[in-house]
């Protein structure tokens, strides 16, 4: 189902390509400085097996043409370590690769964004979050806390006269800190990496 999302996600973006323009010029005081939107893989909650249950508010502020902060709450859940790449990696998914249970983690993103040219952006995106481990029994277990940091390189593209956008992008994650994970937990998750390399993202947003 995710490889579906990020297909859909790929054929939005090159559809798009009519509509794109520079991003805002540094001395232009006449774009609209907030915006409002979420991420495309919202969808993952149609899928019939192991829906995420995925909620994330992106809220941003234009400092300049050239700067924007953003405040991201988002909450979901995942039965899989986060160091499995959910598209690249075979193991994800893998019945003996699943946590005994899953983790809830409720965040708040922090994210920089710098055009450089054109819509071409770099992002840094900083989430402390707090987890919930559950058991199969769908009882909880334990409390976690994470530093959960994204890296991104994507392209902002202007529709409809700049009321709309979407933001196709490439990101490095890196779980920077979190606290030891319960027993079955951590056996799991000290197998995989603290990175991921090449994590798709496809961000939209309504301008205002």
């Amino acid at each position: 189902m995710q490889k579906k999302i990020f297909g859909i996600g790929i054929v939005l973006m090159f559809t798009s390509t009519l509509h794109l323009r520079a991003q805002y010029s540094k001395t232009d005081s006449t774009f609209k400085r907030w915006f409002v939107g979420s991420t495309i893989f919202l969808l993952g909650n149609l899928a019939a097996t192991n829906p995420p249950d995925f909620v994330q508010l992106n809220l941003g502020y234009r400092i300049t043409g050239k700067d924007v902060i953003t405040l991201e709450p988002k909450t979901w859940k995942y039965a899989w370590p986060n160091g499995i790449h959910p598209f690249a990696n075979k193991s994800y998914g893998k019945t003996e690769e699943k946590f005994p249970g899953y983790v809830r983690e409720f965040g708040v993103s922090v994210a920089y964004q710098r055009f450089f040219w054109n819509g071409l952006y770099a992002e840094l995106n900083v989430m402390p979050t707090l987890q919930i481990f559950v058991n199969n029994k769908g009882n909880k277990i334990d409390n976690g806390f994470q530093v959960f940091n994204t890296y991104r390189v994507g392209y902002h593209i202007k529709l409809f006269k700049d009321r709309l956008f979407i933001q196709p992008s490439i990101a490095i994650t890196h779980r920077a800190y979190h606290t030891p994970l319960p027993d079955g937990f951590k056996q799991l998750d000290d197998k995989w990496s603290k990175f991921i390399f090449g994590e798709p993202g496809f961000h939209f947003g309504f301008n205002f």
